[in-house]
Order: C-alpha cells, then structure tokens, then sequence
C-alpha cells in the first residue's frame, strides 16, 4: 500500500529529527509520498530526494503575541498539507508541541488523517516531570491514533510518570548503512596526529550536563595512567568550555582533541578501538548504533535504553553510573588482546546488523502505519 506521509520533528542536529529524517527518506525510497512539515529543512534531508517535499512553518511576528505562536502555525500548515495532499498519515516525533498540533490539524481537516506519534525521550524525562506540561503531554498521547517509542524503558517510564494505559510500541532506532559502516582513512588519522600504538577513545554528544563529557574526561584519565591513548570529542554544546576547563586542569591537552561538530562523523568512529556513552538519562542512544555500524564496540551507562543496545560482554560493556574505575577496565578488556577486540568489533557489526537495520525498523514502522489505518472503522 503506498501512503500519503507527512513527518513533522525537529530539523536541527540530534538524534531525533536525524531519525526522522532518514525514516522518511528510506519510506520514500520504498514508494511512499513524503512530505516534511517543519520550521526549516531536516538537517539530513537533501534537495534531490525522490518522493519527499519540504513545506517550511513560517511565523509571522505580531506585537499581540508576547512569543511567536509557532505551535499554532504549525498546526494550520499540517492541516493545509492535509487538504492539499490528501494525506493519509501524521506522523510526528515528539509529544509537544507535534502531537498536539497535529491534534489541532485533525479537528481542522475535511478527512480522518491519522496522527502517529513517536517518543523520543526528553518530551517524557525531561518536560514529563514539569506540571505545567504533563497533562498537556498526555493529552498528545492519548489523542493520538498510535503511539511509538525508541525503547522499551522510555515505554515504561512514560507509563509510570504519566499513568498512561494506552498501548505504545516499541520501535528501536536505526542507522543508514550506507552512511555508517567501517571506513578507516589513514589521511583522518594522520591529520589528528594519532598513531598506530595508539588506544583512541572517542565520544560523541551535544555536550549538555546529562551526556556527562566530565564522566567521559575523566574516565579517559584513568586509561591514559595505564596506557598511551587519544581522546576523539566530537559535538558541541554548552558544556564545551567546562570540559576544556577540565581536560586543561587534568593535563590532557595533548591527548585530546576537540573536533567540534562534524559531517565525516563515520570516519572519525572508524578510527576509534572504543566509543564511550556514560550519560544519566539516554533513552536509546543513536551514537551508539552509529558507533557499532562503525565497528567499535561502546562502553555506556545501565541508564534507561542503553542496555537494550549493548550487549554486555560481547558487544560492549555496560557500566553502573559515576563508576569510572569501571569504565577505564571496561575499555581496557575490550583491547586486552587483538583478537579479542576483533571478535567485539564483529559482534557490534552484527548486532546493529541483525536488530537495528534500517529495512528491518522501516518495515516495522510501516506496519504500525497499516494496522493504524485498518483500524479506521472500530
């Protein structure tokens, strides 16, 4: 059956509207019309991209309005949409404000479009916990016609911080294989002054307090005591001048490099042995997935889904949070002999291979859709 989609999420870098995105790509690949309704275009979404369009959420800027309404906006566009296009589907990453736009949108709309909500993470564990959001939130997610999330824990914990009974499946993350895959480039690892004796480290993240890069940091000081090692940083974000305060007063400048946001992010993974996650909230991890489609297993926190990704002991390790003296063993077994790390660098292949490829999770995605729409008469 070839659908009407329309994708509403966050354009900017992060793992959802990455996800997003690359679910929308791949759907049209697969046939479907896909049209993306948001404030800008998707960072992943490019021009040439067969099957989708971009309808850009506009604002206008009127004095009556302390703070421009963009939620209101963007509910009269997905309806515009709608009618236009004949959608047959919203389907919208994050409780709010998507769903509840795409509530609005349904009450404005000449047909039955349905709205297919995902949860990410930050709209239950972060907004979840604010009174003045969490019925809102709910309301979202009971309004709307099917609601999934990327683990099983962020399914548990809507559930128990918003007494919700409504069904919600789980639909893991997923990664492009033809952009994340193992592909060492000598050139990247000369330019970053990394040699071959040499255990690289790297982490991954928008440098916010609950990625926990001082965990990372100093963890990284305890594997420099017993060996020669790099640290590869690579994002950006607000605690970037903590973390460089940090790696200064460790006596680490020459081991770490901060590489800020980038594009060739597969080959800078690829140069990795491990690849470190040691979050306190993190309701799957993208950078994980990304991490072992490279093949480098990751070494990440007993925190929300994390341990739904790594397998511990074979394709990682899974450490308590805070337990650094853990992380640095951790890390050290992984690379303990070659032969060793070979077998955990193919168990991460084939774990994100086996569970989380894309065809796998789009088809699944696919299937909510249908079961959604069959649903129209009860």
């Amino acid at each position: 059956m070839t659908l009407k989609i329309g994708i509403t999420c966050y354009p900017t870098v992060g793992g959802s509207g990455i996800v997003a995105t690359e679910l929308g790509k791949a759907l049209a690949q697969r046939g479907h019309e896909v049209h993306f309704i948001s404030s800008s275009m998707p960072f992943r979404l490019g021009d040439d991209q067969a099957n989708t369009y971009f309808h850009e959420v506009e604002v206008n800027q009127y004095s009556v309005f302390r703070y421009p309404p963009y939620d209101l906006t963007l509910a009269n566009k997905m309806a515009e949409v709608v009618n236009r296009e004949d959608l047959d589907i919203l389907h919208v990453h994050y409780a709010i404000p998507h769903a509840i736009s795409a509530y609005l949108a349904k009450q404005m709309v000449k047909k039955d479009v349905k709205i297919i909500t995902t949860l990410h993470g930050t709209d239950i564990t972060v907004l979840g916990y604010d009174p003045s959001l969490s019925d809102l939130i709910r309301f979202g997610i009971e309004q709307s016609d099917a609601v999934t999330a990327v683990s099983t824990d962020l399914v548990r914990q809507t559930r128990e911080l918003l007494s919700i009974t409504r069904p919600i499946e789980t639909v893991y993350n997923f990664v492009d294989h033809s952009i994340y895959y193992p592909k060492f480039c000598k050139q990247t690892m000369d330019s970053l002054n990394i040699i071959d004796d040499d255990l690289v480290v790297s982490h991954v993240s928008n440098f916010r307090k609950v990625k926990r890069v001082d965990d990372t940091v100093r963890a990284f000081s305890l594997i420099r005591n017993k060996r020669k090692a790099v640290l590869l940083l690579i994002g950006e974000g607000p605690e970037l001048p903590v973390i460089r305060q940090l790696v200064k007063e460790l006596d680490l400048e020459d081991d770490v490099r901060f590489l800020g946001n980038q594009r060739k992010i597969a080959e800078l993974l690829s140069l990795s042995h491990v690849s470190l996650l040691l979050s306190e909230k993190e309701s799957f991890g993208l950078v994980i997935l990304e991490a072992m489609a490279c093949g480098v297993p990751v070494v990440g926190t007993n925190i929300g889904g994390i341990p739904e990704v790594i397998e511990h002991g074979v394709s990682g390790y899974i450490c308590e949070l805070g337990d650094l003296a853990s992380v640095r063993d951790a890390v050290l077994d992984c690379v303990r002999t070659p032969e060793h790390h070979a077998g955990m660098k193919q168990a991460a292949l084939r774990r994100v291979d086996t569970d989380f490829h894309k065809d796998r999770i789009v088809a699944h995605y696919e299937d909510v859709y249908t079961k959604t729409l069959q649903a129209k008469g009860e």
